[in-house]
């Protein structure tokens, strides 16, 4: 497995950034792109406890994807001045805030952020913030709506590995889903040989820092320090939109509702699958 730095840069214009890295579907860190938020400043771990602490917040852990009934939901509830004070701690904390709306709970902090003009496209009725603890990981995706993903850091450090859509067949990627379970952080390549072919991209994204992470690129994430992220998602081709539609559909209704039905059944297909077809990858390759 190879990877090389993600660039990080200050000053992009709007037409630098189309040209270099939004037609090239290639990634970058934005040195500058929020230095005229107020979030940057504002939004740090003791102001959020006092003016929103008293939130219940659903939080999953590393069981998130296990099969059944509770596929993919939420186990634990906490306030989330109580989860601020977990993760701040400067030790392993595996529990996350993720896809919950905090701006629906809380809808003036809309005023602290600005939608970016680099590009159109934007999904106004969905930033999302994403919290987790030190040494959390988010598994292996890309995202679902297939959206070109402006991904900001406030505080804190966030590790993020990258692999862009050329890369798919080699991730053992889980059959109906954005999802793959290979390990790319620790890679066992006798379990997944076809890991050691693969060429990606490393960075560490610090408060902020935007990353810019191209539409249908596959992630990793991993929380070097406790902390929280802000997602901004823009999409101005009208495939992708057709194709984050379908991902979002057959997620909802055939994934999920066998998950329910079979269970770990449905979790051994989906690995077994995954593993044939990136052997079969590997066989056209060589």
């Amino acid at each position: 497995m190879e990877f090389q730095k993600i660039e990080k840069r200050a000053g992009i214009t709007r037409e630098i950034f189309q040209k270099e890295y939004l037609r090239p579907n290639k990634p970058v860190v934005f040195k500058d792109l929020v230095k005229d938020w107020p979030a940057t400043e504002k939004w740090t771990f003791e102001w959020l406890k006092k003016n929103h602490g008293h939130l219940d917040v659903p939080l999953i852990g590393p069981d998130y994807h296990k099969p059944g009934p509770n596929y993919m939901k939420s186990q634990i509830t906490k306030k989330f001045g109580d989860y601020l004070d977990m993760i701040q701690k400067d030790e392993p904390c595996d529990l996350r805030l993720f896809l919950w709306n905090i701006f629906a709970h809380a809808p003036e902090l809309v005023d602290d952020f600005k939608w970016p003009t680099i590009m159109d496209g934007w999904a106004k009725r969905y930033p999302f913030m994403f919290f987790g603890g030190q040494g959390a990981e988010v598994n292996l995706h890309y995202d679902i709506d297939c959206s070109n993903v402006f991904l900001t850091q406030f505080q804190t450090r966030k590790r993020v590995v990258l692999f862009a859509p050329d890369q798919s067949p080699l991730l053992y990627q889980h059959p109906f889903t954005v999802q793959s379970h290979a390990d790319v952080n620790n890679p066992d390549y006798e379990k997944w040989p076809a890991l050691e072919k693969l060429k990606g991209y490393e960075v560490i994204v610090e408060h902020g820092e935007t990353l810019f992470i191209p539409s249908l690129y596959w992630h990793y994430i991993e929380y070097v320090d406790g902390g929280y992220s802000i997602s901004l998602r823009a999409n101005d081709r009208l495939s992708t939109k057709a194709r984050g539609l379908w991902n979002i559909t057959r997620h909802q209704f055939l994934d999920k509702g066998l998950n329910t039905v079979l269970g770990e059944r449905w979790k051994n297909w989906k690995e077994e699958t995954a593993v044939r077809k990136a052997e079969e990858a590997m066989a056209e390759a060589d």
